[in-house]
């Protein structure tokens, strides 16, 4: 099955971790965005029927997700006649979408807001949490205080709304391993379907970074860190919750459709200024500018068909398919299927993985190379030694 992502860039302020394209008081823009999206749609409207014939199981779009940016602070006006665009121009049925998923902040949540989303087909909600600590929040710079998540919560229940996931972030700094432990059994309290969980990262180009350069914070010690990502895994697959990708979550039958797809090597169509899309030969993105994205779709030199020629793309030939197999089937606990490869990948999987094997990394179980517990928390290395390299 194939999935949509629609990128809403609108928020009301700036997290000072956040590096995803997103822009803060520009809501004039609301309609003119609303207006590029569907002309965006119209014109890639072929995008999953054009895919070569032997690929044309992939073409059943099951999975919506709308993500940001802040898609709650989005007019549901505009939202609606989004979803009836995409309905009409790939010819979807609403209620057969498996998975359609929208991303909240917990201060955003109304029974109104609520009542909208499941007026709109949403029956799965991805909250940013990221603490239960006021004073982490209040560091982040989030909107939302830490008394608003369980009503939050609660009111997407009493809505309808009953598949639920939070993000979660470990590693502040001055954080210790009892402020981390008091967060998981805050987060297990509510009993969320899903729960997404990162190490707070320094990514250049935003506040934190900056603070970082200036010696403003320190990044937390790696013993530490690694502690935290071992407690989170013990504590939530104690509770119940099936560990299925490095960072994620679920309780049985509660994994993450759409964001499994991106892992498992199907297609998706990335809608938005900054969206990526993904057609098993291609992979393209949209400018990561809002204004160059609206002139882009709305301007009278837009093509009829929105191919890739005014994208920034490229063209996924063997290695580099290969490459992004390892960058995300290999993320999963299931991990690659060595003979699904073909030669020469396979053989160099088998070669330069020996010495993660050896050193207990990467393990080999029923014909499928996957990252152990060990080698989890260092994936990133690991991974980067079985590039294929021209």
């Amino acid at each position: 099955m194939a999935g949509i992502y629609l990128h809403i860039p609108f928020c009301a302020s700036r997290c000072i971790y956040c590096g995803f394209y997103s822009t803060v008081g520009q809501e004039s823009l609301f309609r003119q965005y609303a207006e590029a999206v569907k002309a965006e749609i119209h014109s890639r409207r072929n995008f999953f029927s054009s895919l070569p014939s032997h690929y044309l199981h992939f073409t059943s779009i099951k999975t919506f997700y709308f993500g940001g940016g802040t898609p709650s602070l989005f007019p549901m006006p505009l939202l609606r006649d989004i979803v009836d665009t995409i309905c009409e121009e790939f010819s979807i049925d609403i209620d057969k979408i498996e998975e359609f998923t929208m991303e909240c902040n917990p201060d955003d949540i109304t029974p109104t807001l609520v009542s909208e989303m499941r007026a709109l087909g949403v029956n799965r909600v991805s909250m940013g949490v990221q603490s239960f600590s006021d004073d982490r929040l209040h560091f982040l710079r989030r909107r939302h205080h830490s008394s608003q998540i369980a009503p939050a919560v609660q009111m997407l229940r009493e809505g309808g709304i009953s598949n639920i996931s939070i993000d979660l972030m470990f590693g502040f700094p001055d954080e210790t391993l009892s402020d981390w432990l008091t967060d998981l059994r805050s987060a297990l309290a509510l009993r969320p379907e899903h729960i997404s969980a990162y190490s707070l990262m320094y990514e250049e180009g935003t506040p934190l970074h900056r603070m970082l350069l200036d010696g403003k914070v320190s990044e937390i010690d790696e013993e530490t860190s690694r502690s935290m990502y071992y407690t989170l895994i013990d504590t939530l697959t104690a509770a119940g919750y099936e560990h299925y990708e490095i960072s994620n979550f679920a309780l049985p039958g509660r994994r993450s459709v759409h964001n499994s797809n991106y892992w498992r090597d199907i297609p998706y169509l990335g809608l938005g200024a900054s969206a990526h899309s993904y057609d098993l030969t291609t992979r393209s993105w949209n400018p990561d500018s809002l204004k160059d994205y609206i002139t882009l779709l709305t301007s009278d030199l837009r093509p009829s068909t929105f191919d890739p020629q005014p994208l920034t793309f490229e063209p996924i030939d063997e290695s580099k398919h290969y490459n992004d197999l390892i960058t995300t089937a290999l993320r999963t606990r299931e991990g690659i299927a060595i003979d699904a490869l073909s030669e020469p990948f396979r053989s160099y999987l088998l070669q330069t993985s020996q010495e993660g094997i050896q050193h207990g990394y990467l393990a080999i179980d029923d014909g499928r190379l996957h990252l152990t517990r060990e080698g989890l928390y260092i994936s990133d290395d690991v991974l980067s030694d079985l590039i294929y390299l021209e």
